[in-house]
């Protein structure tokens, strides 16, 4: 097998690139699962949140609103975003958190609004003593993650991309004109390889004899709770600004809660642990007085960060035959259609489509983890 351009890993990430350079080159898209997404993409919590990620994630998040909100017809038929809206609360001593978050935004297209007691009380019934300070961010949305992958690959295969499952790259080296990359189908010759394999990044650049970034992964946990009373459904996400815990609302009055732990891992088929959600499930009882009456469900995806915590989309230092578009940790899916767009304009050296032509590509260049 050959193709122009080999992508590594086809879950958001290079399911959404493939979709973006396929038709100006030959794609071939290999995943090392049977299905894709299944270890991040899959495992999302699935949200939309612009302050999420910083002040240098915010333009990818903010330019991919409206493409979420309003996809092009041939992509999708509906919008993959529905209202949600976000509290960032604070105890005593999460207070200058939220100070400093609506110091780092003042500048930026986010709308961000402090909250006093009264006012978040009204927003989260239940709530108990002591969290007295929150900033609403109203613009917050739901995500139908799976809608959106499963677009992005039907996209990419109408353009021309192929994809081949169960086929994890072994070895990779170069050859003339590109790349002779062994996986478990058999072997595909390609003239760039593309690293898009998020906790499996650095571990496919070593294999091709390239230098990893210390792409590290990390474990999140999820557990599907059924609380007394019932969850408003439109209740908003609830963040904690020391970064404690999450939680929002799902079908039924459930709720999914999370310790928004980070625990550093292996690349691996990642498990929740049940300390991590006691864990949550301590913390979410001091914020409200609902009971818990069971996890119904836990889970835990991994999420890959570079060690300055910004995703990485280029060639690698001195080379035009290998392309990082990775270190997307939880961010990955509400960035998506900017990280893609911006991404396919470095790797096929075209001019930057509208919907990125005012972010700056050099935060996330894959030389500033080299130095």
């Amino acid at each position: 097998m050959k193709a122009d351009i080999l992508i590594v890993g086809a879950g958001m990430a290079g399911a959404s690139l493939a979709a973006e350079v396929a038709g100006a080159a030959s794609v071939l898209l290999v995943e090392g699962e049977a299905q894709p997404g299944y270890h991040s993409t899959g495992r999302s919590a699935a949200f939309w949140a612009e302050s999420y990620g910083g002040p240098l994630v915010q333009p990818l998040t903010s330019a991919s609103g409206p493409f979420l909100a309003n996809p092009p017809p041939d992509f999708h038929d509906r919008p993959f975003l529905s209202a949600r809206g976000a509290l960032h609360i604070a105890d005593a001593n999460g207070e200058a958190v939220l100070e400093r978050m609506l110091a780092e935004f003042a500048d930026a297209p986010v709308a961000l609004k402090p909250l006093a007691r009264d006012a978040l009380s009204r927003l989260l019934p239940g709530l108990k003593p002591g969290w007295d300070k929150a900033v609403s961010e109203p613009s917050c949305a739901d995500i139908d993650v799976a809608a959106l992958h499963g677009a992005y690959l039907r996209t990419a295969r109408d353009k021309g991309a192929r994809l081949l499952t169960d086929a994890a790259v072994e070895a990779a080296a170069r050859v003339p004109g590109g790349w002779r990359v062994e996986t478990r189908i058999g072997p595909i010759e390609a003239r760039i390889l593309v690293v898009a394999a998020g906790a499996w990044s650095d571990v496919v650049a070593q294999r091709a004899g390239e230098r990893p970034l210390g792409i590290q992964p990390y474990r999140r946990t999820i557990a599907q709770l059924r609380v007394d009373p019932a969850a408003p459904s439109d209740l908003p996400l609830v963040i904690d600004a020391l970064g404690r815990f999450y939680f929002k609302p799902e079908a039924g009055g459930r709720i999914w809660l999370s310790p928004h732990d980070e625990t550093a891992c292996d690349p691996c088929n990642s498990a929740a642990d049940e300390y991590d959600v006691a864990l949550a499930i301590d913390r979410f009882e001091r914020v409200v007085d609902w009971r818990v009456e069971r996890v119904e469900h836990s889970w835990a995806g991994l999420r890959s960060f570079a060690r300055d915590r910004l995703p990485v989309y280029g060639f690698a230092p001195g080379a035009r035959d290998f392309f990082w578009f990775a270190g997307q940790g939880g961010f990955g899916i509400q960035t998506a259609p900017a990280a893609a767009r911006l991404a396919a304009s470095i790797l096929l050296g075209t001019a930057p489509d509208p919907m990125v032509a005012a972010i700056d590509p050099a935060p996330y260049r894959p030389e500033r983890l080299t130095n």
